[in-house]
């Protein structure tokens, strides 16, 4: 018989419907039920996607006297993480508290009031390792919470100061922002660098978009060339190592070795996006090809893999199929013989009898294309035909496996991610039918996750649910800002503006930074968190010091100007103590070191200069193109005696006179440069 997951729409959930855990959804009907037993309950989160979480389900969800045992002296709670991101945010926080590491599954033992007195990730169903088996813990929490409730008790008070002031640490006493700063950042960043394989760290590794760009801006702002080199050097280990679907294009979610070869192959739209934003920006830098190659090619996967009929993303693609991870993107030498007789691309490719990964292949660039031309006499347009000859037999054979499922949800704030690596594709490569698209999409958007006057975190079957939280509006309102510029409709700067009164009245927290979620709308998490740190995701609030600088800027608001920089520089001694912790912090902090421009066009050759502004980079300036009869404009409280063509260029503080001569405007604009 199924159990309360059988109604859900979150594949995560429905995957454990079937369980003989008696699984409730998140909600009040769990935690009245507990109360009223006198029960703790176990919330045990996780994502569709999620190699442990299917692992941990196979070996004790789905274990009849496991399920028994947990039926009987606890109510069972299944969260899909990406449904509730700010019930994940909490209960990591505090996981992170009592054992030092987090990741998923997240197994929390909670009270009736919500509050978290212990946990862990993943338990294996035998001792192991000096980790406990999961049977082992659910008997010793339930002899706990029976004979030891004062040990509970002193365990949440202590929780609960510890989660309160957890959010007030980043921000610091307000300092301002210098060169020598953003100098710091940067050396920061590079004393973290992996200088051999590329990113930052050691394994696990994270493909650390955020630093990257952080660098290629440093380079374009100073011309170190130490930032420059290890940018390059991080991108190219992304898209050459296993870590990339060589032959269907796409991103996994992180790397489990230095060197980039074997990743947890679960594919994420968020990563997708903002590896997709990364390349635009490496592209701007160097005009590689193969950032071009690459950035096409995710974006092909994307629309391939994850768009949905009406013309929004899914969320992810799982890391198993048919029970193993990775079994539709690795090759067995018998396999891959009876398919490729090439001995270039096997070299190239990197695929040997042994392979490379549990017996098996995982694809990545081995060598390079020179070394093979140099050794085999083979012209590069005869080697690159081979390697494309030889991937369309390899996806032809691919595509009769059976393919890992799809997390068919959708996200508002993946989906705002990936519209501005769209617009942002569109600028980089001149791609018309990404600007198109990315219009659309936005337009999906606003009529999808809109309802009733209030924005929605997940859709998924026509029905939008769940309260909009922080990073779904900032990343949106990144978007419109972005396609705002790009397409010159000011449509959709008038909804940013509309977006940001909404977080201003719902989110706002009494330290001009913004709370998680909204207390007007929201009652079921016991302590409201700030999300000021950037991980796998940038922060919301990072986000909205910038929309606040840009939005502010753009309507002349100065509370909008003075708290964006407020937020900025009470962040600045952490972020230049911690950049990796931070680095979507320091691009922002960078930007506003070189100082915020926004140019507004005017007239009838407007469209031609913004499109030639946009080519010129320039991470510090917004450019948009004034509409007649536009008020939302600052800069248009002067009007131009010029019809062909008007520039305005506006910092923080004042805007100058209009300009008839791109040239004369990129001069002016690149002066932060």
């Amino acid at each position: 018989m199924p159990n309360k997951l059988i109604d859900e729409q979150s594949p995560y959930l429905l995957q454990h419907a079937h369980n003989p855990v008696e699984w409730y959804p998140w909600g009040d009907e769990a935690f009245n039920e507990a109360k009223k037993q006198n029960k703790p309950l176990l919330v045990s989160i996780g994502y569709a996607a999620c190699h442990w979480c299917h692992v941990m389900e196979r070996e004790s969800f789905e274990d009849e006297a496991t399920a028994a045992y947990m039926n009987e002296h606890f109510i069972n709670v299944k969260v899909d993480r990406e449904e509730h991101p700010d019930v994940d945010h909490m209960y990591m926080d505090a996981v992170q508290a009592i054992t030092g590491q987090g990741g998923w599954p997240l197994n929390v033992f909670v009270t009736p009031e919500r509050m978290p007195f212990y946990g862990g990730t993943y338990f294996p169903p035998q001792s192991m390792y000096n980790r406990p088996s999961w049977m082992q813990v659910l008997e010793n929490i339930s002899k706990v919470w029976v004979e030891k409730q004062g040990d509970v008790q002193q365990q949440i008070l202590q929780m609960t100061a510890y989660l309160k002031q957890l959010s007030e640490v980043a921000m610091q006493s307000e300092s301002k922002w210098s060169s020598e700063d953003v100098d710091k950042v940067a050396e920061g960043l590079l004393g973290n660098a992996d200088k051999k394989y590329g990113g930052f760290g050691k394994a696990p590794k994270f493909p650390a978009t955020m630093s990257i760009r952080f660098l290629l801006e440093h380079y374009h702002y100073t011309g170190k060339e130490t930032s420059l080199e290890h940018a390059i050097k991080s991108l190219d280990a992304l898209i050459h190592g296993g870590i990339y679907d060589r032959i269907g294009g796409g991103l996994a979610r992180y790397s489990t070795d230095d060197y980039w070869l074997a990743p947890h192959f679960e594919k994420m739209l968020y990563d997708n996006a903002l590896l997709v934003t990364a390349l635009c920006d490496g592209y701007s830098v160097t005009k590689y090809d193969r950032y071009k190659k690459a950035i096409e090619e995710t974006i092909a996967f994307i629309n391939r893999e994850l768009l949905n009929k009406e013309g929004g993303f899914f969320s992810a693609l799982d890391a198993d199929s048919e029970g193993v991870e990775g079994k539709y993107y690795t090759w067995t030498w018998d396999e891959w013989s009876e398919i490729i007789k090439d001995n270039i691309v096997q070299e190239y490719y990197g695929v040997t009898k042994e392979g490379n990964w549990e017996g098996t292949n995982i694809l990545h660039i081995a060598t390079t294309a020179e070394a093979l031309v140099d050794k085999y006499e083979v012209p590069v347009a005869e080697l690159n035909k081979r390697v494309h000859n030889a991937n369309e037999k390899l996806i032809d054979r691919r595509n009769q496996r059976e393919r890992p499922l799809t997390d068919d949800k959708s996200l508002l704030s993946w989906n705002a991610l990936m519209n501005t690596a769209l617009s942002k594709a569109s600028v980089a490569l001149g791609r018309q039918d990404y600007k198109e698209q990315a219009a659309a999409h936005m337009q999906w958007m606003i009529d999808a996750f809109f309802v009733d006057g209030t924005w929605m975190h997940t859709y998924k079957n026509n029905k939008a649910r769940i309260i909009a939280k922080l990073d779904d509006l900032a990343y949106l309102v990144e978007a419109l800002l972005e396609l705002g510029s790009v397409t010159s409709d000011s449509k959709w700067l008038t909804k940013a503006t509309e977006i940001m009164s909404v977080v201003q009245q719902n989110f706002l927290h009494s330290n001009k930074s913004f709370y998680y979620y909204s207390s007007a709308q929201q009652k079921d998490i016991p302590v409201r968190k700030t999300d000021l740190y950037d991980n796998a995701l940038p922060s919301a609030n990072s986000i909205m010091a910038n929309n606040l600088i840009v939005l502010g800027m753009l309507s002349g608001s100065y509370s909008q100007l003075e708290q964006g920089v407020f937020m900025l520089q009470k962040m600045q001694s952490t972020i230049v103590r911690y950049p990796g912790s931070f680095a979507n912090w320091a691009i922002y902090a960078q930007r506003f070191v070189r100082g915020n421009n926004l140019a507004v066009v005017d007239g009838v050759e407007a469209r031609k200069c913004i499109d030639k502004l946009l080519q010129n980079m320039a991470p510090h300036t917004t450019i948009l193109h004034a509409q007649p009869g536009e008020k939302l404009l600052k800069a248009l409280d002067k009007k131009a005696d010029n019809d062909g063509l008007s520039v305005f260029i506006c910092d923080i503080e004042k805007c100058l006179p209009p300009l008839n001569d791109i040239e004369k405007a990129k001069k002016i604009i690149n002066k932060g440069s």
